[in-house]
């Protein structure tokens, strides 16, 4: 994380002063000129100039009848789940693009279907950070979710969430260093309680994000995390698993539980583990199609610049529907990944594809 310690310019040495700014020019993807400024403006905290930064670089990215975009803004997308284009202006709080013919409380009422994202936007990766925080915002305007699932977020991705997407809830398992987080549409997601359930042996700072909600009549309990990294930590990974699967089946029968996050899981451990009975990949429910398998590829995804290729479906969505009688259930329908497409900057939103998954009632 940047340094947050706080001193006047008088007090710094100059050789400080031009870390700083070199370190908020990295993070901010801007020059040394823009850097100064936002540092002597806020006394030299890193911490609120960058705050002061994103909120002044990022202020028209949702607003309705902006002025047009400047070359750097990023291109707009097309919807390839409907393969129709969005309006020219799209706020978060408007109706989904695919129906934006219908006021936005007709749009809501007539759609019982739950949509979800779940997407580790790597914030830990300061390159063109600002650039890649639009265009995880321009997906979520895209698709307006019901639920989205954040893994590695920092301190300024919710800063900035939370200013600019108003029609949703964010909630936080953490608010130091990275952390994952959750966004609840507000006119469609009740929220009722969270929770944050700690994994006691982590290395890793991860932990399992939990929340009780309602949606069109419906209980669910939505969890996401952040399991622990890397080859080597297989055991402490597979531990995890087993805290989320035993959420996932202690659960009411009369609720809908969800999953989603950066598993980090190879399929020899989930073999190992083993899903419960009534647990579900969705992947897998959906007919393990190809063109969603891979969630991190280095082949298709540069931004890591990676020397090797290394194709994994690190990123899943589990569901346990409700098992009470004369309870609606919640099957998923659709899957697809989001954040294929690079950004002006040449990279790409992360270095993970998010995952799209919609789910009708029956």
């Amino acid at each position: 994380m940047a340094s947050t310690s706080k001193a006047s310019e008088t007090e710094l040495p100059e050789e400080n002063r031009t870390r700083l700014c070199e370190e908020f020019a990295s993070i901010a993807g801007t020059d040394s000129a823009v850097a100064q400024c936002y540092l002597a403006e806020n006394d030299w905290e890193m911490e609120r100039a960058l705050n002061s930064f994103f909120e002044a670089d990022m202020e028209k990215v949702f607003e309705v009848g902006s002025s047009p975009e400047k070359p750097s803004s990023p291109k707009k997308k097309k919807l390839k789940s409907e393969g129709t284009a969005p309006p020219e202006c799209v706020d978060l709080t408007g109706a989904s693009p695919a129906s934006a013919h219908k006021p936005p409380e007709e749009e809501e009422e007539d759609n019982d279907k739950l949509s979800l994202i779940s997407w580790n936007v790597d914030g830990l990766d300061t390159d063109n950070l600002a650039e890649r925080a639009r265009g995880l915002c321009s997906i979520i305007v895209l698709y307006t979710p019901d639920v989205v699932f954040l893994q590695e977020l920092i301190p300024p991705y919710v800063q900035y969430l939370k200013k600019r997407a108003v029609s949703y809830l964010i909630i936080e398992a953490g608010e130091e260093g990275y952390f994952t987080g959750m966004m609840l549409k507000k006119s469609r997601v009740k929220f009722l309680e969270s929770e944050v359930v700690a994994y006691p042996t982590t290395q890793m700072m991860r932990n399992l994000l939990v929340a009780q909600v309602e949606f069109k009549g419906h209980k669910l309990c939505l969890m996401t995390s952040h399991l622990e990294s890397c080859k080597g930590h297989a055991e402490e990974r597979m531990k995890q698993l087993r805290v989320v699967m035993r959420r996932m089946t202690e659960a009411a029968d009369d609720v809908t539980v969800l999953f989603g996050g950066d598993t980090n899981l190879r399929d020899p451990e989930v073999a190992k583990v083993g899903l419960p009975t009534g647990v579900c990949d969705i992947w897998e429910r959906l007919g393990k199609q190809e063109h969603c398998r891979y969630t991190w590829d280095t082949k298709a995804n540069s931004n890591k610049a990676a020397r090797y290729v290394s194709r994994c479906r690190f990123d899943r969505v589990y569901v346990r529907p409700a098992t009470k009688d004369c309870i609606p259930r919640l099957a998923p329908d659709h899957m697809a990944l989001v954040g294929l497409e690079k950004l002006d900057c040449g990279r790409y939103t992360s270095d993970h594809w998010g995952i799209y998954c919609s789910f009708s009632a029956g």
